[in-house]
C-alpha cells in the first residue's frame, strides 16, 4: 500500500501546490470556510507527501499564500460592506456575532488576526471584522502575512508528524 501511495504522490506532485493553495484560500475566506472542509484534506496531503519523501516546502508556501490571500479578500469585503454588513447572512441570522466579534477585535487588535488562524470559528470571521471596524490596512497586512507562514508550518508539521508517529 505504501508503494502505491508513494507512486501516486510522485505522479501527481505537480497538482499539490495549486490544490493546497486553493483549499487554504477557501478555508480562510469569510464564511466560505464554514461550508468548505479543507483543514483535514491539507493535513492528509502533507502527510502523504512526507510519506512519499517529497519536499514539504512547496506545500508550506502554497498554504501560506492561500491563507494570506483568503484573509486579505475577507478584509477587503469587510472594508467594503462596513455599515451594511448587518443586512447580510450570517449577521441577519445570528445578530450576536457582530457584538461578540467586535469585543474580540477591540480586545486583541492585530493579534486577533494571528489568533484567528488557529481557531476555526474565528478564522471565518475575524478578517472580515477587521475590515468592517477599519483596522489600518498596513497593520492588517503585517499581521496577516506574519501569521500565515506560522499557520502553514503548523498544518504541515502536524500532517508530517502524524505519519512519522504512526507510519
Amino acid at each position: 500500500m505504501r508503494e502505491f501511495v508513494t507512486d501516486f504522490v510522485h505522479a501527481h506532485a505537480v497538482w499539490v501546490v495549486p490544490i493546497v493553495l486553493t483549499l487554504s484560500f477557501l478555508k480562510s475566506l469569510a464564511f466560505v470556510s464554514l461550508v468548505v472542509p479543507a483543514t483535514l484534506e491539507v493535513l492528509i496531503i502533507a502527510a502523504l507527501l512526507d510519506m512519499s519523501g517529497e519536499s514539504l516546502w512547496p506545500v508550506w508556501a502554497g498554504i501560506t499564500v492561500g491563507a494570506g490571500l483568503g484573509d486579505w479578500v475577507s478584509y477587503a469585503i469587510g472594508w467594503r460592506l462596513k455599515g451594511r454588513v448587518n443586512n447580510y447572512w450570517p449577521f441577519t441570522r445570528y445578530p450576536a456575532l457582530m457584538p461578540r466579534g467586535e469585543r474580540f477585535f477591540r480586545r486583541w487588535g492585530a493579534m486577533s488576526i494571528v489568533l484567528c488562524r488557529f481557531f476555526s470559528p474565528l478564522r471565518a470571521t475575524v478578517p472580515i471584522l477587521c475590515g468592517i471596524f477599519e483596522m489600518s490596512p498596513l497593520v492588517f497586512q503585517i499581521a496577516n502575512w506574519a501569521s500565515a507562514p506560522l499557520y502553514a508550518g503548523l498544518v504541515v508539521g502536524i500532517g508530517a508528524g502524524v505519519i512519522r508517529l504512526f507510519g
